[in-house]
């Protein structure tokens, strides 16, 4: 289950901006990369920049690369106090809807995972890394205030994907990845906890993505009640393994730009095979990405991906 949706455009045609704009492009490209791949599920595209839009920041598009926000939409605390909660179906949120919907429909076999962004790392962009760490420091009820907000709105963005009759959601928080383990609880996991309390059940999966060093906050990651852990490759898988219960599943961890993006099908080959072989013992392993493949990944890497996949398991 690779964090991918970009390299489908390889098969479907158009752009990263398309595909973060548009729901009929973004469901043409997923179709594409599922139709042609083994995946276990259907991931919509990771894209960070969706919420904090909708709660006014500028966001940058491009062609060939992923949206960025540019300009957070919090200069001071009066524009925080005065910072409304805005409505499920705001700016691009009505895209990524309307896409899961679709694709729910047509992926009868396999379940839909929609991208949210993590509570935390929503109030960095609509913040600013530098000032949330300060305020943390000098003002820590200020970050609270701001991400009561940022969770009321994931709370009702979630319950809408589950409407729309999505399999789940996968929730990127890697901001969080900087946090000490103790903020990590106070200002991540606990919010989050109260996400997967609102929206998960047995129909509905909620999966916790952290791509950042989160060795010694995994204990804090599966306490907030996700029934899947996925990982990025700045840790080593097997330090994260042994401290996750059987019933959790752990997703990675290939690194998607230096395997992915930038290396040869070969490495590519061999790296997830000798992952394979690493973690063997453990049933409740995914084999995945690091992170989210980029745009412009050689498609044969892919392809080197899933072959070392079907070769470990004995697969023709």
């Amino acid at each position: 289950m690779p964090i991918m949706s970009y390299p489908g455009l390889v098969f479907a045609g158009g752009t990263v901006r398309d595909v973060v704009t548009r729901a009929d492009a973004q469901v043409a490209c997923i179709r594409a990369l599922n139709e042609t791949y083994p995946t276990i599920a259907v991931l919509a595209p990771m894209d960070l920049s969706v919420e904090a839009e909708a709660f006014g920041c500028r966001v940058a598009f491009h062609d060939d690369d992923i949206p960025t926000v540019t300009t957070p939409c919090i200069q001071s605390p009066a524009e925080q106090s005065q910072l409304p909660v805005p409505e499920v179906g705001a700016a691009r949120t009505a895209v990524y809807l309307d896409a899961a919907e679709r694709l729910s429909k047509h992926f009868s076999d396999r379940p839909v995972f929609a991208g949210m962004i993590g509570p935390f790392s929503l109030a960095v962009r609509l913040r600013d890394m530098t000032e949330i760490m300060l305020d943390l420091m000098l003002e820590p009820d200020r970050v609270a205030d701001l991400l009561e907000r940022c969770t009321a709105f994931q709370i009702q963005y979630a319950r809408a994907f589950k409407a729309c009759g999505a399999g789940g959601v996968i929730m990127a928080e890697p901001a969080a990845g900087l946090l000490a383990p103790e903020q990590c609880e106070a200002f991540s996991s606990r919010l989050i906890a109260r996400i997967v309390d609102a929206v998960q059940d047995e129909s509905f999966l909620v999966i916790l993505h952290n791509c950042g060093q989160v060795t010694l906050s995994i204990v804090s990651m599966v306490g907030t009640g996700v029934r899947c852990i996925h990982v990025g490759n700045a840790v080593n898988i097997l330090d994260i393994l042994p401290q996750v219960p059987e019933n959790v599943l752990v997703c990675g961890n290939i690194d998607p730009a230096g395997a992915f993006r930038n290396g040869t099908a070969d490495h590519v080959y061999s790296t997830a095979t000798d992952l394979l072989n690493r973690t063997r013992e453990y049933p409740n392993f995914v084999l995945s990405s690091g992170c989210d493949i980029p745009p412009g990944t050689p498609i044969e890497n892919i392809n080197a991906f899933y072959r070392a996949l079907l070769d470990f398991n004995g697969t023709p």
